[in-house]
């Protein structure tokens, strides 16, 4: 069953504020990620320091898992403006109502998502 165009506008609106929230997340977070350290060639402890590349390689995982999320809303975006918001890019099913709710950023059925997941498609 298609979208009804209320649907849709309130997925847009949800999608958009994510996006916003990421966008300035990911802001934040590379800057974070690209600030020298001041304490750099101080008498540090090792495993200070380990602790700190340790911090600097988790916040650099959680940017590229936040990056990642940001094109998928992108991709999501892309699709209500080409009319395909709710139609799995796999196998052209409709995705539940229920699922959009959940990911308002799905552009796959679950099913869809298991095969690729799977590495069947």
């Amino acid at each position: 069953m298609p979208l009804k165009k209320n649907d849709i506008a309130r997925f847009k609106k949800r999608l958009e504020e994510l996006h916003a929230q990421l966008t300035q997340s990911l802001k934040g977070t590379a800057a974070e990620v690209k600030k020298p350290d001041e304490t750099m060639g101080y008498s540090q402890h090792q495993a200070d320091q380990g602790t700190d590349d340790f911090d600097r390689t988790i916040s650099l995982e959680v940017t590229t898992r936040e990056f990642n999320l940001l094109k998928q809303i992108e991709r999501a975006l892309e699709k209500i403006d080409e009319g395909t918001y709710g139609v799995c890019d796999i196998t052209g099913e409709d995705i539940p109502i229920p699922r959009l709710e959940a990911v308002p950023y799905a552009t796959m059925t679950v099913k869809a998502q298991e095969q690729i997941e799977k590495g069947l498609i």
